[in-house]
């Protein structure tokens, strides 16, 4: 079905809360393993149909936020949305406590079940009045950042759309953009300041309440760490700051070399070529129909999901004024579909919504065919990301359909973009452990915080003159800080395995897409750490695995 003809009708939450409360009385009262894995798909389906329900809001919200009906949707969703967590809690106690808890093991797999743990853990019915603050926050901070109004060049732009400029060849306009762009952010740093130690108190508080010292162990719970501690993170960042960090500075005094100038300051950030970095030569239209040729040629698998995701409009990704920042993939659990939101502007960005987003979608594609939904309900994203992350280099040998004769130049770009990322994520991973470690620091003292990592993992960065980098609120603009926090170490988690799928496509490709594949399919039915065993990968915090990847990565690094 396409998706303007999906219908909507806001979710009736009473109705629904009674028939998850059904539920969970026949499934408290199961006579046998089967029974109870009958009523756990009935359950599922359910919350499955809310989730397609307030999915087609969220989605339509964003594609125009001065839409008032859907912006009161999403509203009421913010509020609505934490009811429904005393319910899914409640039945989820019970499918803990089940005597067919071995049968059910071996129906949707142990993931499931310390899944389970980790939300009774980080859930109970007196946070509710809480978390609908904390979203009531999210959402102002969200609707603050697609307020941007800026005038460029006698045409009003938002934040995604100034970002072509931002990369400009003409370093004086780049120079203008970043300021431009800048100062939305330091007109408005009180405000998203306010918001930001609100959630950070608020979030606190919940932690509190539920027994945790601060946030940081119930955002592992909410984000689902099954596999893995804080500590082994603490290993990750120290490889990083030892191994990485000079690979990065490496790569940064080539860069240097390469755009010809006397430094490198805040407004040369991701600009990678003097003559500019190579950017799509065709539309929006015509990037959409080179990603159909890209994936009818990778494989069946790809031509077949990114068929259905043209002939079902399951892309918005043209920039428009009054739309929501951003990218992302979503699903519509109903139709056993994905959907993908971005802002195409011109840049090479709008092909890695092609790469990164379709990797996500394509995997979400796959994993719809499996019965046991627990399998991808589960996912945790440091595995989700590696999806996105590896399709991005598994896309590499096509991307002269984007970028002609800039071919190379675009892959160089990419590679450097990605290990450019690995300090940035882990920088940001810190921060959010130090946050929420000493939520009584002021705004200030925050920001504060922020600078002196930079010296540990940027200190190739020149922020002078740019009172928004200057005072440390460069974070402000990352909406993952304030909407999802403790995700963005996902990132550089994946995007490391993403690097030794790149290592190993280019000796053999053939394997390593059906190691690719596997993983996709694996889906959450394993931990995290088993799963990368089982198709050939390193877990990342194990100790070496930083300095083989650096090792290999430093062979391609050219001026």
């Amino acid at each position: 079905m396409k998706f303007s003809e999906m219908p909507y009708s806001r979710v009736d939450f009473p109705a629904v809360i009674a028939q998850g409360k059904e539920i969970i009385q026949k499934a408290s009262q199961a006579k046998s393993g089967e029974e109870q894995f009958e009523l756990h798909q009935e359950f599922n389906k359910l919350m499955d149909h809310v989730k397609t329900l307030y999915t087609i809001a969220h989605i339509r919200r964003d594609g125009d936020v001065t839409d008032e009906f859907y912006d009161g949707e999403k509203s009421y969703y913010d509020e609505k949305l934490p009811e429904l967590n005393a319910v899914t809690n409640e039945y989820t106690k019970v499918l803990f406590a089940t005597p067919y808890r071995q049968y059910m093991e071996e129906k949707i797999g142990p993931v499931a079940f310390k899944s389970m743990e980790l939300e009774m853990k980080s859930f109970n019915e007196s946070l509710i009045p809480l978390m609908q603050e904390e979203n009531a926050l999210a959402s102002r901070y969200s609707k603050l950042i697609a307020s941007a109004k800026i005038m460029w060049e006698g045409e009003e732009l938002n934040l995604s759309l100034m970002r072509k400029y931002m990369r400009s060849s003409d370093r004086d306009t780049r120079k203008k953009a970043w300021d431009a762009f800048s100062e939305f952010f330091e007109k408005n740093q009180p405000e998203i300041d306010e918001i930001y130690d609100l959630m950070v108190k608020n979030r606190t508080k919940q932690a509190q309440m539920l027994g945790f010292e601060n946030y940081i162990d119930m955002g592992y719970c909410r984000m689902n760490r099954n596999s893995y501690t804080k500590e082994d993170i603490q290993k990750l960042r120290d490889q990083i700051k030892t191994v990485f960090v000079p690979l990065a500075a490496k790569m940064h005094k080539n860069r240097q070399a390469r755009l010809g100038v006397e430094a490198l300051r805040y407004y040369d950030m991701g600009v990678y070529f003097p003559q500019g970095d190579p950017a799509p030569t065709g539309t929006p239209e015509e990037i959409l129909e080179s990603g159909r040729k890209m994936y009818s040629e990778m494989s069946d698998e790809t031509r077949d999901f990114f068929n259905m995701m043209m002939e079902n409009e399951l892309f918005d990704v043209f920039g428009r004024k009054n739309k929501a920042t951003g990218g992302y993939m979503t699903e519509l659990p109903d139709y056993g579909v994905p959907f993908i939101f971005a802002n195409f502007n011109g840049t090479s960005g709008d092909v890695d919504v092609i790469t990164h987003e379709c990797g996500h979608a394509f995997q979400n594609y796959v994993s719809c065919k499996d019965p046991i939904t627990d399998h991808s309900r589960y996912l945790t994203m440091e595995t989700a990301e590696i999806h996105s992350m590896s399709m991005e280099f598994f896309a590499e040998p096509w991307i002269e359909l984007f970028f002609g004769e800039r071919g190379d130049d675009y892959r160089k770009m990419h590679l450097e973009d990605a290990i450019d990322f690995i300090p940035y994520g882990t920088m940001v991973d810190e921060f959010q452990h130090i946050v929420y470690g000493n939520p009584e620091l002021t705004p200030k003292e925050r920001r504060d915080a922020w600078n002196k990592l930079e010296e540990e993992y940027r200190p190739y960065l020149d922020g002078t003159g740019c009172k928004f980098l200057e005072d440390g609120a460069y974070w402000q603009r990352q909406h993952h800080i304030f909407e999802m926090p403790f995700y963005y170490i996902d990132y550089v988690l994946a995007q490391l395995c993403a690097f030794q799928f790149k290592i190993r496509m280019e000796k053999d490709q053939a394997d390593t897409w059906a190691a690719y594949m596997k993983l996709c399919e694996l889906s959450a039915s394993d931990f995290y750490p088993s799963m990368l065993k089982q198709v050939g990968l390193t877990v990342p915090f194990e100790e070496g695995c930083i300095q083989k990847i650096v090792t290999e990565l430093d062979k391609k690094l050219v001026q």
